[in-house]
C-alpha cells in the first residue's frame, strides 16, 4: 500500500535553493561535516540560532495548506539522518549541487529534494503522531487503507461500510476511530478531498459538468453548491478567470 504517491502527484512539489532567511528546509551537518539532520518548517522560516553548520538551505513549495498532508504536519519536522545512509547521500548531493552552481543545478536539486521530502514524510508516518489529522490517519495501519482508497479512487461511490471494510474494522469502530484520529468523519474527509481535487481541475480549465461527474456528484448544481461552500466562489467563475 502506497500512502504517499497520490499526495505527491496531486500537489506540485518544488524544492529550490534559498538563502537562510527564506528557507524552510535546512540540512545540518555534524562536527566533521557529515549530514546529521534535516529540519522542515511547513508554515514558517528558520529564525533560531544555528547550533550546527548548515550544509544547504532550501525553500519547499508544496501548495500550502490546500495540501491536507502538509496542513497536518507539526510546525517543525526533524529528520535524523544518522542511521539513514541513502538520505545522507541525497543531502550530500544537494549540498554539492547548490554549492557548485553548475548548469542544471536547480533541476537536480528539485528532483533530489522531492526524494528527500518523501523520505522525511515516510519517517514521520513511521514515527506516528499524537496530533489529530491526516498524518495520524496515515500512520494507523487500519485507517490508512481506507484513506489511501479515498485518495486513489475519489470518484468511487464510497459508503462508510465500504471504507470500514477497507480498514478491516466494524462500521461503528471505524467511524469512531477515524473521527478521533483524523478529526473529521470519513464522509467529511472524502468530501473535502474531492473538493480539493475539483478546485485543481477547475483552475486547469476542466468543464464543471465533467468535474462534477468525476467526483460522484449527482448533478452540476449539487457540485456547484458544495464547491461554493468550500471555496467561496462558484466553479464557473474560477474557470472563466
Amino acid at each position: 500500500m502506497d500512502r504517499l504517491t497520490t499526495l505527491v502527484e496531486k500537489f506540485h512539489l518544488s524544492v529550490s535553493h534559498a538563502p537562510l532567511e527564506w528557507a524552510n528546509l535546512i540540512a545540518f551537518g555534524d562536527a566533521d561535516g557529515a549530514p546529521s539532520e534535516v529540519v522542515f518548517l511547513p508554515r514558517g522560516r528558520w529564525e533560531a540560532a544555528m547550533d550546527a553548520p548548515a550544509l544547504f538551505t532550501a525553500e519547499v513549495d508544496w501548495m500550502g495548506l490546500s495540501n491536507p498532508l502538509l496542513a497536518s504536519l507539526p510546525d517543525e519536522v526533524r529528520y535524523n539522518l544518522r542511521d539513514e545512509g541513502d538520505s545522507r547521500a541525497l543531502v550530500r548531493l544537494m549540498a554539492e549541487e547548490t554549492a557548485g552552481n553548475r548548469c542544471g543545478a536547480q533541476s537536480v536539486v528539485n528532483r533530489l529534494g522531492e526524494a528527500l521530502m518523501v523520505r522525511l514524510l515516510r519517517d514521520q508516518i513511521s514515527q506516528g503522531t499524537a496530533e489529530v489529522g491526516l498524518l495520524a490517519g496515515l500512520a494507523d495501519p487500519r485507517l490508512s487503507r481506507a484513506i489511501v482508497a479515498m485518495h486513489d479512487q475519489p470518484g468511487h461511490l464510497w459508503s462508510n461500510g465500504d471504507l470500514a471494510a477497507q480498514a478491516g474494522l466494524s462500521l461503528s469502530r471505524f467511524s469512531e476511530l477515524f473521527a478521533a484520529t483524523v478529526g473529521e468523519t470519513p464522509m467529511g474527509y472524502l468530501r473535502r478531498w474531492r473538493l480539493i481535487l475539483a478546485h485543481q481541475d477547475i483552475l486547469r480549465g476542466d468543464r464543471v459538468e465533467a468535474v462534477a461527474h468525476r467526483y460522484a456528484y449527482a448533478s452540476p448544481e449539487s457540485f456547484t453548491r458544495a464547491f461554493r461552500k468550500a471555496h467561496g466562489a462558484a466553479p464557473s467563475s474560477l474557470r472563466a478567470a
